[in-house]
């Protein structure tokens, strides 16, 4: 009678949390169920609907979407110059905000993981990371105060008798490197406060000069993690057009041209936004060579 107690006790919860904890290929795929439920139906779906919706056209009178295979719209991206220009723009735009991020956090995070005190490191870090907490608009908004006729930059420059860049191309470059900095701090912070003291050491040690150790020591076990942050700086700068809308003046980008399709010629701006697409994929599998993804 006694025996049967605790089999008669069992019930179906009980058994199937001991299913599960005897199975754990069944408990991983049930936890991953959903979210990659989400991942096939709501991104990768959206992005086949805008892949197929790339070859239709649309009616030249009605301007209504004509469901029918055609390649019409990307013949056009690669023979229109105006879209060889803005597509070309919008790569330089994102490889020159990467780069500025790079020179800009290095020394930075240099000094907040090697030099600043221990106690200070992490609100250092926290200080970085306070951007993000605010509105991306107000951010872009706060810039084109800065650089508008009168602003701050024309003041801070008045006495050296120049003017600020006003509403332009480098005000979008300027933009969109404040906006993105945090992102590429980060990961190399993290990589230089890993790296060994014992390393630097050595190299001294062994007569190499700062500029030596810097080129063979922490250059290439940094590399990776700037390779890191610049997934983020490049594909975020790629794919923005609301800062260019603001303080980007006349300039045009990618972004802009999806934006102002999407009413008129709904299939140009599918065509126009596989263009990002296609990039950042190329992009990821050149920092995949630097082991960049798996600082990730």
């Amino acid at each position: 009678m006694t025996a049967s107690l605790p089999a008669a006790g069992r019930t179906p919860v009980r058994r199937l949390a001991g299913l599960l904890h005897r199975r754990r290929r069944l408990r991983l795929s049930l936890l991953l169920t959903a979210p990659l439920l989400w991942l096939a139906v709501l991104y990768l779906g959206s992005l086949g609907v805008l892949f197929v919706s790339a070859f239709w056209t649309t009616n030249s009178f009605t301007s209504e979407v004509v469901r029918v295979w055609s390649t019409d719209n990307f013949n056009a991206l690669l023979t229109t110059p105006v879209f060889r220009q803005v597509i070309l723009r919008s790569v330089g735009v994102a490889l020159a905000v990467t780069v500025l991020c790079a020179v800009i956090a290095f020394p930075l995070a240099f000094y907040t993981a090697r030099v600043a005190r221990p106690r200070w490191r992490p609100l250092l870090v926290v200080a970085i990371l306070t951007p993000l907490w605010a509105s991306y608009l107000v951010k872009v908004y706060a810039w084109r105060l800065i650089l508008s006729q009168g602003g701050l930059a024309d003041w801070m420059l008045k006495p050296f008798g120049i003017g600020g860049p006003g509403f332009g191309l480098p005000a979008a470059v300027m933009t969109l490197t404040y906006l993105w900095l945090p992102y590429m701090i980060l990961p190399v912070h993290t990589a230089l406060e890993q790296l060994p003291a014992d390393l630097l050491d050595a190299s001294a040690d062994l007569g190499a000069r700062p500029g030596r150790t810097f080129r063979s020591v922490v250059l290439p076990m940094v590399l990776p993690s700037v390779a890191a942050g610049s997934v983020f700086t490049f594909s975020l700068s790629l794919g923005d057009y609301i800062t260019v809308q603001i303080v980007g003046g006349k300039t045009q980008l990618i972004g802009n041209l999806v934006y102002s399709n999407i009413e008129l010629n709904l299939p140009m701006a599918a065509a126009l936004g596989t263009v990002p697409v296609v990039v950042i994929v190329l992009y990821l599998l050149a920092m995949r060579r630097t082991g960049a993804l798996s600082s990730l």
